[in-house]
């Protein structure tokens, strides 16, 4: 059963550029792996130190492989020193699939 991952990254102070590049370079990298069905990248307009990930995956699997993989795991060691909060990562599924 298809997967789908919100990820929110709010950068500290002075950080958004930092965690925009991150971000940029982390999605096309996400968005070949096969078990992706999709994922793009956000920034708030109302908060532009806010970002988030949406992501869709054909399973668990597919999320966990990704979630182990260099390019992710470099990712998250990149960007959790240039957020003001713990890394918030949302597993969900639709609620009427």
């Amino acid at each position: 059963m298809e997967l789908t991952i919100f990820g929110r990254f709010h950068a500290r102070t002075g950080q958004a550029d930092a965690v925009a590049a991150a971000l940029r370079e982390v999605v096309p990298q996400s968005r070949a792996e096969p078990g992706c069905v999709f994922i793009e990248a956000y920034r708030s307009v109302q908060d532009a130190d806010l970002f988030h990930i949406h992501s869709r995956w054909v399973d668990e699997a597919a999320f966990e492989l990704h979630a182990g993989l260099a390019h992710t795991v470099a990712f998250l060691a990149r960007v959790q020193p240039l957020i003001d909060h713990p890394l918030a990562i949302s597993r969900a599924r639709p609620l009427d699939p």
